[in-house]
């Protein structure tokens, strides 16, 4: 699994309790208010802690709503070896689509996403850290199907990642559930289904007859 994120800048080593009371705080605040009304001051006092402190680990409120949206996919997605190319996608597929068409989440996927393409500064911590890590939780998987010898002949681990994540972004962002309905209903179970399918299908080059 990719390493856990670290400090946005060098200072003294974070309390984990803290940490964990200043995630919670930023994510419910902005699950309760939207975007617009999150601010470093309500975090702080949600979390019981000081503004500095806040601002010590993180530069912005976006780094932090980053910073929980980062340690929530590594909790819920996982990457188990279920001993076959097929079960992992499976899992690892379900599960980032449960936890990216959740509202909750959704909505800070969406918030981060516009916030990147207005700050190019957040922008690169947000491709470093987030979009980033989840290709190389993808790359676990196709690595491990290598070594096993069950990675179909052909394929491309780089365009394969580029396909799940093109289109699970694209499901966050132009084609979403209505909020309040199931996170994964039968329309995106099908998709699953029909990912899995083309991914572990061999693109088997033929040769002259």
């Amino acid at each position: 699994m990719p390493p856990a994120p670290e400090s946005a800048r060098p200072g003294r080593k974070r309390n984990e309790a803290s940490r964990t009371a200043i995630l919670t705080a930023a994510w419910e605040l902005t699950v309760e208010l939207g975007y617009p009304g999150l601010t470093v001051e309500g975090i702080a006092a949600r979390a019981g802690t000081g503004k500095q402190t806040v601002y010590r680990w993180w530069p912005s409120k976006a780094d932090v709503l980053l910073d929980a949206l980062v340690l929530k996919a590594d909790v819920q997605i996982g990457l188990e070896d279920h001993g076959g190319y097929a079960a992992d996608l499976r899992q690892f597929l379900d599960r980032s689509f449960m936890l990216a068409l959740d509202p909750s989440v959704m909505r800070v996927m969406r918030t981060l996403m516009a916030q990147a393409q207005i700050d190019p500064k957040f922008g690169t911590c947000f491709r470093e850290q987030f979009l980033a890590r989840r290709r190389a939780a993808f790359e676990v998987l196709t690595s491990r199907a290598v070594e096993r010898g069950d990675f179909p002949t052909g394929r491309s681990p780089v365009l394969d990642a580029r396909i799940v994540f093109g289109l699970l972004w694209y499901e966050v962002l132009a084609a979403p559930p209505p909020l309040g309905s199931s996170p994964i209903g039968e329309p995106h179970r099908a998709l699953v289904d029909a990912l899995i399918d083309l991914l572990t299908r061999s693109l088997v080059q033929e040769g002259p007859a």
